[in-house]
């Protein structure tokens, strides 16, 4: 298999994943990683950093996700912990809601492919 395919899969869906994980409850970027490498690395391969990180800053630019900088009593540093807006909410419906017709579309090809590969 190409790489590169799975590669674009994998970033076209990564905003709306981590949405979803923002929308379960509020947390903090590497709780995000962790849960994703805890949970999907298999598929999606191993989260990193540099990927997760500038997409949430992405998402908190364009308003979808709130943030607030919460002390850490650990190192005396501080965690920024990550929310749903109402937009973000909004507009998390919106891909769940396309997700689920793009997957039934893209099925429906797959289904005939295997139908003619079985004659």
């Amino acid at each position: 298999m190409h790489n590169k395919y799975v590669q674009q899969f994998k970033k076209g869906s990564l905003e709306m994943v981590l949405l979803c994980l923002v929308a379960q409850k509020e947390t903090y970027g590497y709780e995000i990683i962790t849960n994703l490498n805890n949970t999907s690395a298999a598929v999606l391969g191993y989260a990193k950093e540099g990927t997760i990180y500038p997409i949430l800053y992405r998402l908190h630019e364009t308003g979808l996700i709130q943030c607030r900088i919460v002390p850490a009593t650990a190192n005396g540093g501080s965690k920024k912990y990550y929310s749903l807006t109402e937009k973000g909410k909004e507009t998390l419906a919106e891909l769940i809601a396309f997700w689920k017709k793009y997957t039934v579309c893209i099925n429906d090809f797959i289904s005939k492919y295997d139908f003619l590969e079985e004659c």
